[in-house]
């Protein structure tokens, strides 16, 4: 797989893993599927063992390539930030192969949920996991500014339709034969946890710098350490790396297209 996880915690104020990209090119190649279309068939290698099939659908080359590039009047970090939710959702998958996990949205900037995770027990929901994901040169400014208060506003009930029609919608996909039921039934207070993932360079790739990065989590979300999840991403150079990444994922969708059109 690409991406692997490695334990963190910081006493009782959060847990979670810090990620590394093991095969760039495998990710490229995920990326691409993500990008056209084939974000079942994704998870359908991350939850078991295998290569991914070799065919690719006969379309959807031009969206994809709008998803992974930037165009002119366009913002950077929207493209970064897609890519960096594919590779969050990644990470969810390497983290809890049993839970279901919403496939990334196929807008750049989408202002909903960045992420959506559904973990469970041997009785029902364990958790309802909310993702904000902040591909960014400067990760403390967006987690104090931006992550925080998204946090805040789902813990005083204040986004809970949203909450609700998101789980709703994710319960569907699985099957469940009463979604409707099933959320009506979900002790929200007591279910719900979140994650927050950072790209990290310098100071905040140290175990002192996380600390210093993920200050006031447990003020904004109160409660059990296991509420609080927090991931980083290693990258000295975000926008390079994406970059480099997004063209990779582009050389290997032109290849698809061309072997489609022969």
């Amino acid at each position: 797989m690409p991406v692997t996880l490695t334990p963190i915690r910081q006493k009782d104020c959060w847990s979670g893993s810090t990620w590394t990209i093991e095969d760039e090119d495998q990710l490229a190649e995920l990326l691409a599927r993500v990008a056209i279309g084939q974000s079942r068939t994704v998870e359908r290698i991350l939850r078991a063992t295998g290569d991914l099939p070799a065919r690719y659908p006969k379309g959807g080359f031009e969206g994809a390539r709008k998803l992974l590039t930037v165009g002119t009047g366009d913002k950077t970090y929207h493209r970064d930030g897609w890519v960096f939710q594919v590779i969050a959702w990644i990470a969810a998958h390497r983290f809890d192969d049993e839970a279901l996990i919403r496939a990334p949205q196929m807008i750049k900037a989408d202002k909903g949920l960045d992420g959506l995770i559904i973990e469970f027990d041997s009785d029902g929901i364990a958790h309802v996991v909310i993702c904000e994901e902040k591909a960014t040169k400067n990760p403390r400014n967006q987690v104090k500014s931006k992550v925080w208060p998204e946090f805040e506003q789902f813990e005083t009930g204040g986004r809970d339709n949203e909450l609700i029609a998101s789980v709703t919608s994710l319960l569907e996909v699985s099957r469940d034969p009463d979604p409707d039921g099933t959320v009506a039934d979900i002790l929200w207070n007591e279910k719900r946890a979140y994650r927050v993932a950072v790209t990290v360079g310098g100071k905040y790739a140290s175990a002192k710098g996380r600390k210093g990065l993920f200050e006031g989590y447990e003020k904004s979300v109160l409660g059990d350490v296991a509420r609080r999840r927090a991931e980083t991403l290693v990258l000295e150079d975000v926008r390079d790396w994406i970059d480099c990444v997004a063209e990779k994922a582009l050389v290997k969708i032109d290849s698809a297209e061309a072997a489609a059109n022969v």
